[in-house]
């Protein structure tokens, strides 16, 4: 059974197995799951875990994808992330250049719905950097349970030396030829075949596109990377007609100034108070002016699900049963979810004098 994103706010200690160096900056971190814990952290390819540390005193957590094929009991599964490192990242930085076998490091249970299960069909992916942790562990899950899938692979990278996963790449291109299409464009470098250089942009992907495969009968498109390229992605495939519930979309990175808001603009109440439920317990409480509802709740409970804090991972996920709130920035969830009530707590500030969230729903 998969873990769900209910209870997700525990960390578990876990061992490393293996830092494995990727490329110049990252990293590929294999963590030891005790046999105790295996079903807590069987993920579906696509998922995501938190990681955390405290440093003088200071929590930090991050997201990373893990990257390995998943796997059904009574097989052990494979805990592998891929880090990049981020300029100024606390966690990145440590993980290239102070963490090594042997150590221990706290983790959430898997959680995150940018996932594929295996089914029969044609799915592809836009991929830019890091964005191929995920996918590689889609790709490899898909191709070795489901023999009536196939898999077309659009990646973009700065240089062939900055490219993660290389090795794991053609190796997947190796095992299923018929079944697996790769296609790489690298922005700062020329490869000897393939595509010429240049960013994977929305005019360059709406002629590329059709020519590769086609485009109508893919049953799934997941995008991953950065925010302009997974933007950039979407709006080729809608141009291409593809329906929105067939595109499926993670951010890796975010500039600033590019926040979406997802709500109109609203009035703050004079004061409000904020009823939320987790884990089956209730409890109210003041909401403090400037707070977001993830902060209002963090003040008396510490198990409140977080991670990013930037609206992209996603862990914050709750329904809200009643009220209204203002989300500054949504990366994670699909229109779907948030047209079915749903919001990230990190991004709302209550709206309302009532706001009541269900993180368990």
């Amino acid at each position: 059974m998969l873990s769900s994103d209910a209870g997700r706010a525990g960390f578990h200690p876990l061992r490393v197995r293996e830092v494995e160096r990727l490329t110049d900056d990252s990293v590929a971190v294999t963590l030891t799951v005790p046999p105790e814990l295996r079903e807590t952290f069987r993920h579906a390819p696509g998922q995501h875990i938190a990681l955390r540390r405290v440093v003088a005193g200071e929590e930090i957590r991050r997201t990373y994808s893990i990257c390995a094929p998943a796997t059904a009991a009574p097989l052990e599964p494979v805990l592998r992330v891929g880090i990049r490192l981020v300029d100024g990242g606390d966690f990145s930085t440590y993980a290239l250049k102070e963490l090594s076998a042997g150590d221990t490091v706290e983790a959430m249970a898997p959680a995150g719905r940018f996932v594929l299960e295996p089914r029969p069909g044609r799915f592809a992916a836009v991929v830019g950097g890091s964005g191929i942790t995920p996918v590689l562990s889609m790709a490899g899950t898909l191709l070795a349970r489901e023999p009536d899938a196939s898999f077309c692979l659009v990646r973009s990278d700065r240089t062939a030396a900055s490219t993660m996963f290389l090795e794991e790449v053609a190796d997947l291109k190796d095992r299923y030829p018929d079944r697996f299409q790769l296609v790489t464009a690298l922005s700062r470098e020329e490869q000897q075949a393939g595509l010429p250089s240049g960013r994977l942009d929305e005019e360059r992907l709406t002629e590329l596109l059709p020519a590769l495969l086609p485009v109508a009968d893919v049953d799934g498109w997941y995008l991953c990377g950065p925010f302009g390229l997974v933007q950039g992605a979407e709006r080729a495939l809608r141009a291409l007609g593809v329906a929105r519930k067939r595109i499926h979309e993670e951010i890796f990175h975010v500039d600033d100034g590019t926040a979406t808001v997802t709500s109109g603009p609203v009035t703050a109440p004079a004061s409000s108070t904020l009823t939320a439920t987790l884990d089956g317990r209730s409890g109210n409480w003041p909401v403090l002016d400037g707070e977001s509802l993830l902060e209002t709740v963090l003040r008396s409970r510490a198990d409140a699900p977080y991670a990013c804090k930037g609206g992209v991972c996603g862990t914050c996920r709750a329904f809200l049963v009643s009220g209204e709130v203002r989300m500054d920035r949504n990366y994670a969830l699909e229109p779907e979810e948030t047209e079915a009530g749903y919001v990230l707590a990190c991004q709302s500030h209550a709206a309302t004098a009532e706001v009541e969230l269900d993180f368990d729903r």
